[in-house]
């Protein structure tokens, strides 16, 4: 079955980015002039999902306004005649079919694709975190797209990372996959932020994954851990005693979007890769006394 629907979790408080995150969304947060947030539903509808379900809170109003019709502005744009502004902001509005669904308690990303459910029915889905930014040739979520009609399993992307930094993330054990393709790993197990002495690996998960209809089972009945919290690792380690679950070696350029210093690294490189305004911006940067 072809993998039609894309949940963005995005119900945080954003505190890391306080106090901008005080009165908006951190998803709202721009990288260069697009929202943080719509990289991550072009990246969906670049790879062939046709529906996208934000999960949001009560204060995330402004992801809504984002993706909808602005009548006002649209208006104002063509009275000016300001025709290219008016083509990119109606572009926003249809990009993809978007729906939104409420999560009403902070009980982390399990439970916030669980929120999902009613939504995804009885299929395969991807879940894309917006906080990781993904720039390459092809779209992050489009390769795990491929990986899963590869397999017809579960896979989650991952990358290599220096063995010091496995504490900051989710790392898996495995071996690579008989399908052929080496960027293709069979998860043996999953372990979360482990010592870098006790890594089995490091291939760090990041947030995009394609998970069957399976998991939301399983997030049914995992338990709450640290911070009452459902952890969706703890859900998908309980899916392997079932399923195949593989990890795929994406092509392309992580940005963890969700600090503060990958927010700027993010901005940077993604300014000096317009081909509108990266050239300007280089000269500028060369200015810079940066001794």
């Amino acid at each position: 079955m072809h993998v039609r629907k894309a949940v963005l979790p995005a119900a945080g408080w954003g505190t890391r980015f306080l106090p901008a995150t005080k009165a908006q969304p951190k998803e709202m947060l721009p990288l260069v002039d697009k929202p943080v947030i719509q990289y991550a539903v072009e990246e969906a509808v670049e790879a062939g999902i046709e529906q996208v379900i934000i999960v949001t809170s009560s204060q995330k109003r402004a992801i809504e306004d984002h993706f909808d019709i602005s009548v006002e502005l649209e208006l104002l744009l063509e009275e000016r005649g300001e025709i290219e502004k008016l083509r990119q902001i109606r572009a926003i509005s249809d990009l993809a079919q978007v729906y939104y669904v409420r999560q009403k308690e902070q009980l982390g990303l399990g439970h916030a694709v669980l929120c999902a459910k009613e939504l995804i029915g009885h299929e395969p889905f991807a879940v894309i975190l917006s906080d990781d930014v993904v720039s390459g040739d092809r779209p992050c979520i489009g390769q795990l797209v491929n990986a899963y009609e590869q397999t017809h399993s579960s896979v989650v992307a991952v990358m290599e990372v220096p063995h010091d930094q496995t504490s900051r993330y989710g790392v898996i054990a495995g071996v690579p996959a008989d399908t052929g393709d080496p960027r293709l790993y069979k998860v043996s197990g999953l372990v979360e932020k482990p010592n870098p002495a006790d890594a089995p690996s490091n291939l760090a998960i990041i947030g995009r994954y394609v998970l069957t209809p399976k998991i939301f089972d399983k997030l049914e009945q995992t338990p709450r851990g640290a911070g009452g919290e459902i952890q969706l690792t703890d859900a998908i380690e309980a899916l392997m005693q079932e399923q195949d679950v593989y990890g795929y070696a994406f092509e392309g350029v992580r940005y963890d979007a969700g600090t503060t210093m990958g927010w700027l690294e993010a901005s940077v490189e993604l300014a000096l890769k317009r081909p509108d305004i990266g050239t300007e911006f280089r000269k500028y940067l060369q200015t810079l006394d940066l001794s």
